[in-house]
């Protein structure tokens, strides 16, 4: 056979050898070989995202406060499981679809209960926790919103001197009990007595600067101390990254206030500033039980990322969390039930 027609007949060998799109059948490679790369690749991102799951604590804080910024939105690192899982069925890769199941169930682990629906609160107490903004262009309002969910303790930040006269005539009549200190406040449907100001200022901040109430609620189910706090803001930047310093410092003075909490019951109520995850708020997330139900994302209110207000308790349950409908304020109001 002449050489011309030898190069024809491997040309047109080639061609059937191609799939419509122009891939090469896996005849001219070695059998698997491209596959199982693709498949080892997506497989090593499922178990990235697993071990940010399950060993979250273990991203340093060192740099940037890297490790909680990943527990603010932890809970989001599911949204990588769809995305892998597209690129597996799209890559037709076997090994790829069974790494995914490390991601879902460390994620389901951590998080599913959150999907449960909630129980009857039928003997449970509503509080309700609602950083107001000290922009809010119409206290009344916001005030008629909280006044619709019915909680039995309300607790509110960013509460400026212009702002809350307004809000003790909308709610006197819902609420004949109220205190406040600085800039928080706590509305109540039960009396309260031994008000006090809790001291949370982190170091170089001035006299001024007062953010903490501690109460005694009498309830049918006896006295319950109530904590309303305002930790200090986070920020975010290309220079210093998740600057969390003064909030994690304060968080401290919190957590060493409600240890020494002689009422056995407590309830804390406030803008943290950090999620239930973040290892900032370990020195009082430590101590109490955060929800068991519900993500209530809070913040920010027109497209709710992370649920950095917070309603805990200790020697006390809260069976579930959900948010409400918009104010004029920056986050959006939680209210949880709470059994005493």
């Amino acid at each position: 056979m002449r050489p011309d027609s030898i190069a024809v007949l491997a040309k047109q060998d080639e061609k059937s050898r191609r799939l419509p799109h122009g891939w090469v059948t896996p005849r001219t490679e070695t059998p698997g070989k491209s596959g199982w790369r693709e498949g080892r690749i997506l497989a090593l991102l499922s178990i990235l995202v697993t071990f940010l799951l399950v060993f979250h604590a273990a991203v340093p804080n060192t740099l940037g406060r890297l490790g909680s910024l990943l527990e603010t939105f932890l809970p989001w690192l599911g949204l990588t499981v769809p995305g892998l899982l597209a690129l597996a069925f799209l890559r037709r890769s076997f090994v790829a679809l069974i790494a995914l199941l490390l991601p879902v169930v460390a994620w389901m682990s951590l998080f599913g209960g959150l999907l449960l629906p909630s129980h009857d609160p039928a003997g449970e107490l509503t509080a309700l926790q609602h950083n107001v903004s000290d922009e809010n262009p119409d206290p009344a309002a916001t005030a008629r919103v909280l006044i619709r969910a019915q909680a039995d303790l309300v607790a509110l930040e960013e509460l400026t001197p212009s702002a809350l006269p307004a809000f003790a005539a909308a709610m006197a009549s819902d609420y004949p009990h109220h205190a406040t200190r600085g800039t928080v406040g706590l509305w109540s449907k039960y009396p309260l007595s031994d008000v006090r100001l809790v001291d949370i200022r982190p170091e170089g901040v001035g006299d001024g600067w007062n953010r903490g109430l501690r109460a005694t609620a009498t309830t049918a189910q006896g006295d319950v101390a109530v904590y309303v706090a305002h930790l200090p803001s986070v920020r975010l930047g290309l220079g210093n990254g998740f600057s969390s310093e003064r909030r994690d410092e304060s968080a401290v003075l919190l957590g060493e206030a409600i240890a020494a909490e002689r009422l056995e019951k407590v309830i804390l109520l406030g803008d943290l500033n950090s999620t239930v995850d973040d290892r900032g708020l370990a020195p009082v997330s430590s101590q109490m039980n955060a929800a068991g139900s519900g993500f209530a994302f809070s913040w920010p209110a027109a497209l709710p990322m992370a649920r950095i207000d917070q309603i805990m308790a200790r020697s006390a349950e809260v069976t579930d969390v959900w948010s409400l409908p918009a104010t004029g304020s920056d986050h959006l109001p939680i209210a949880a039930h709470v059994r005493l």
